[in-house]
């Protein structure tokens, strides 16, 4: 019987042997297909829009276009408003959604689903009906201000900067973090700000980077209220020089993918330090 036991172990091994990879060259091969066709599809635009922002009049190779850029009429002054656009809808949205969503999670989890309804429709209403639905109904004071842009991208951005925070929520236990802060004595607002919020802060950065670049880029709303932001100011500019008009969408493009990179690493970074404080405790 002893003998016979290596011959059992050999034959077990052969029927347990893992199947062949040969299909795994395949699949690679497939992988870089699709991302070649991905990357085709994106790069390629962007860099017929260099190319044709680096050439003069003459179809030669210039500069003129990047470095006319600043004293063009009008430039900073859209640039200006876009990036206050962006600062206080991002404010409004954060100030309205963290505490509803964080609030939702922990008293009413039954009405998660009526608010996902609710957040899902400005994706459905084009933004052209709701604009003209706002300036048919706001104030007059309200329609002479700039802001009135704000609280209406403070509704686009809700989508995205709700499911964010919805997700994060999901990801914690809230309920338990909080129920601990109160038995500490903490009050409700040092509970959201110092237990809450840090725990929060991959949500809260990917709804960031959502926001920012849905107001950098937004068109349709700022023309029909006249309002000349950066995208507007590029349109309009188009028929002056469409060199410089490209050189800024290239410019624009790049920085948004800037911030947005230097936003992700500063999450990375931070959870990389965190992580290493934890091995180290």
């Amino acid at each position: 019987m002893a003998a016979l036991i290596p011959d059992v172990v050999e034959d077990a091994l052969v029927i347990v042997e893992p199947p062949s990879r040969r299909r795994w060259p395949r699949l690679r091969v497939w992988r870089a297909v699709v991302l070649f066709i991905a990357g085709a599809y994106f790069l390629i635009p962007i860099y017929a829009g260099l190319r044709f922002s680096f050439e003069n009049d003459a179809g030669h190779l210039s500069l003129y276009a990047v470095k006319a850029i600043p004293s063009e009429p009008g430039f900073s002054a859209a640039f200006w408003l876009s990036m206050r656009l962006a600062v206080v809808t991002l404010a409004l949205t954060l100030v309205l959604m963290v505490p509803t969503s964080v609030y939702v999670h922990l008293k009413f989890p039954r009405l998660r689903r009526l608010l996902d309804f609710v957040t899902i429709l400005p994706i459905v209403i084009p933004p052209i009906v709701l604009i003209l639905g706002v300036l048919r109904a706001a104030p007059l004071w309200l329609r002479a201000s700039p802001y009135l842009l704000s609280l209406v991208y403070v509704i686009l951005s809700m989508p995205f900067v709700y499911r964010s925070l919805d997700a994060g929520l999901s990801a914690i236990d809230l309920k338990t973090l909080v129920e601990a802060s109160r038995s500490l004595g903490g009050n409700w607002l040092n509970t959201l700000w110092r237990v809450v919020v840090p725990n929060l802060r991959s949500a809260l950065l990917s709804a960031t980077v959502l926001t920012l670049a849905l107001v950098l880029g937004e068109f349709t709303m700022a023309s029909l209220d006249l309002w000349t932001t950066l995208p507007v100011w590029i349109y309009q500019f188009q028929q002056v020089d469409a060199h410089v008009s490209t050189a800024v969408s290239m410019v624009s493009l790049v920085g948004t993918w800037l911030l947005i990179t230097l936003i992700v690493s500063l999450d990375r970074s931070q959870s990389r330090r965190a992580r290493r404080r934890t091995k180290n405790s």
